[in-house]
């Protein structure tokens, strides 16, 4: 399996490569030169399969170089977590992707990709420089996802005073190998400085570097694994015959989750429908509804994970649909949410089914309630509403009980490098932690 850039400028690199450089060489982002298709067989076997079997014969289509065992070993460590699909009612599901770690869905991503990394770094005995931007979950994901794993330092950059208490000590009472970075600015200010970064000559001169965004695509792959096992529980549920129909509503931000979903389908999922619920950082809706694609400064929400104005992840979704707007919204509906209608969500929830959910999967709800009727949807609930207390609470008058690791990090003090917005300023970071 070989890889290139959407910028079309980098060809034919291998998985471990566009694993451990994370962005390409020309700025674009590596996509696989074609998908592979799984077998009819493996797809009419789908619902017997364990999370573990489906991630292991997905993986084994895109990496070649590591041996069968070794491979089987990293996702049982990697995925050691339940993925139950919760039915809300009739027509609306929760795929809970929060049972990891850092109760988030990033943890998938980040747990993967750790031990596919610290496997390769291993036989080349180099430092690799993780420098990753985040708007909450993604940080805290990778912060202990890569904690302790030799050959790694990780640099986390998020938006200052832009997230929750709990998430900025999941990044930033680590220590270790692992640095967090508060940035005067927004996640979209992160995202541009963690990518010129990574393509700044004078670090890439001194240091290696990679990203675990879902810039990188050894992100994407884990996330694609959960859409055909809760394709697979769907269908074992309600029928093959339904599951075709039903739709996938996925909160987006960065819009990899949604990405990943896609790829799925290509892949052979037999799912025809994805909604794309936004905030009201919502570029990507508007282009499906007709409006040229034009890049937005991220304003603050309830649901800051989402607060993303520049998605990085629209090249792949623009290249998977050859750049025809058309043909993108025949498969994707993008809808936007508001504050107070995800809370107006938050409270019906737990009002109605006595399920507490957290901003983003209210984001997705809301959404799947406006799909079209009688179509069944899967939501991926994608963080514990522990994780947004300060949003939560105050809605269902409720207090949400704090799972024991939360209770824990509730006593420690996060230490973060305050950073102005400035690439000769992170530059001295990543070079001071180095020495170099």
């Amino acid at each position: 399996m070989k890889f290139h850039s959407t910028n079309h400028r980098t060809e034919n690199v291998p998985f471990s490569d566009v694993l451990l450089q994370g962005l390409a060489s020309d700025g674009g982002l590596f996509m696989p030169d074609r998908i592979p298709h799984l077998s009819r067989k493996f797809l009419r076997d789908l619902h017997r399969k364990t999370f573990q079997q489906i991630a292991y014969e997905v993986s084994r289509l895109y990496i070649t170089d590591i041996p069968q065992a070794k491979l089987k070993m990293i996702i049982r460590d990697a995925f050691n977590f339940p993925v139950p699909l919760h039915r809300i009612d009739d027509s609306i599901s929760v795929l809970e992707l929060f049972h990891g770690p850092t109760f988030a869905f990033k943890d998938f991503g980040a747990r993967f990709m750790a031990r596919l990394m610290g496997y390769y770094l291993g036989k080349q005995k180099e430092t690799l420089n993780i420098i990753v931007a985040t708007s909450g979950d993604t940080g805290s994901a990778v912060a202990r996802g890569f904690y302790g794993v030799p050959h790694i330092k990780v640099f986390v950059l998020y938006p200052r005073g832009r997230v929750t208490p709990i998430q900025e000590r999941q990044m930033a009472t680590l220590g270790g190998n692992i640095t967090a970075i508060a940035v005067q600015g927004s996640f979209d200010d992160c995202q541009k400085l963690a990518k010129a970064a990574l393509a700044d000559p004078a670090l890439r001169k001194k240091v290696l570097m990679s990203s675990a965004n879902s810039i990188n695509f050894g992100r994407l792959l884990p996330q694609s694994f959960y859409y055909l096992y809760a394709y697979a529980q769907f269908a074992k549920r309600y029928g093959t015959e339904q599951a075709v129909d039903m739709a996938f509503c996925v909160p987006s931000g960065n819009f990899g989750n949604l990405t990943a979903g896609i790829l799925a389908q290509r892949m052979g999922m037999p799912v025809k429908q994805f909604i794309a619920a936004t905030n009201i950082n919502d570029v990507v809706p508007r282009f499906l509804h007709g409006a040229p694609f034009v890049s937005r400064v991220s304003r603050k929400t309830i649901s800051n994970a989402m607060d993303v104005g520049n998605p990085s992840n629209f090249a792949r979704l623009l290249e998977l649909f050859h750049g025809k707007r058309s043909v993108m919204a025949r498969t994707i509906a993008g809808m936007r949410v508001s504050d107070a209608d995800t809370r107006s969500t938050i409270a019906r929830t737990y009002r109605e089914m006595g399920y507490i959910i957290d901003p983003h999967t209210a984001v997705g709800i809301t959404a799947a309630c406006l799909a079209k009727k009688g179509t069944k949807v899967i939501v991926a609930g994608t963080a514990h509403p522990a994780k947004f207390r300060e949003v939560v609470e105050p809605v269902i008058k409720k207090r949400v009980p704090l799972p024991s690791r939360l209770r824990a990090l509730a006593r420690k003090r996060p230490h973060a490098i305050p950073l102005p917005n400035d690439l000769a300023a992170l530059r001295a970071v990543i070079l001071k932690k180095n020495n170099a």
